[in-house]
């Protein structure tokens, strides 16, 4: 009797709940235990791997705090903006916690992971002023954010400076996809809404983002 070989079915990627210029946004994908093991994740995460406050190439240090992990981290000084092997305090960076490529699998990719995962913490305050994310080698591959913590102003643009731009309130839970057309677009957050989530117990917001490198 011939044997029957079943390919594996996979579940379709889930649809975002909202479009915005392009950035597919999935609102609440993670409830509330889901977020709570993914801050414990990145505890863990930062005690390898301490945050730090960058500079611009202009050398002003941004308000923004961060750090990663992953095969490379992104950083930032008067030399430019570049990815690097190390932490800049010289160990290693930490591997990307699985729950986080658990998300990534669920949106982006199942075969290709991300090489870097950096982690942006905003304290009240904190903004990140428009910009675009090309220090990646290849487009075609979208960037994926996560939001927890306090409420941040999300503010996408187009692929080029100037005119009109479109704002949203990015929730703890809330996902990003970043691709196709959108994927240079210009985007940034205008500020936190401080205190409008428990899930850190000082306040605050994170930010993780994904991306293939090289």
């Amino acid at each position: 009797m011939k044997k029957r070989i079943e390919s594996e079915v996979l579940p379709p990627k889930p649809l975002p709940d909202m479009m915005l210029r392009g950035f597919a946004i999935h609102s609440s994908f993670l409830d509330t235990g889901a977020q709570e093991a993914l801050v414990e994740d990145l505890r863990a995460v930062i005690r390898t791997a301490p945050l730090f406050s960058p500079q611009t190439a202009q050398g002003k240090t941004m308000s923004v705090r961060m750090t990663s992990a992953g095969r490379y981290g992104w950083f930032s000084d008067r030399a430019g903006y570049r990815y690097i092997p190390t932490h800049p305090g010289g160990s290693d960076w930490p591997a990307i916690p699985e729950r986080v490529l658990a998300i990534w699998r669920a949106l982006v990719s199942r075969e290709r992971m991300p090489d870097c995962c950096l982690v942006n913490f905003y304290a009240e305050g904190a903004r990140m002023g428009l910009h675009q994310d090309r220090d990646e080698a290849d487009f075609t591959w979208p960037v994926l954010s996560i939001s927890l913590g306090d409420e941040g102003l999300f503010r996408v643009g187009a692929t080029t400076r100037g005119g009109a731009t479109a704002s949203v309130w990015l929730r703890s839970g809330d996902v990003v996809v970043m691709g196709g057309d959108a994927r240079l677009a210009y985007h940034g957050i205008d500020r936190i809404r401080a205190g409008s989530s428990t899930l850190l117990p000082k306040g605050g917001r994170i930010n993780l983002t994904l991306r293939v490198v090289d």
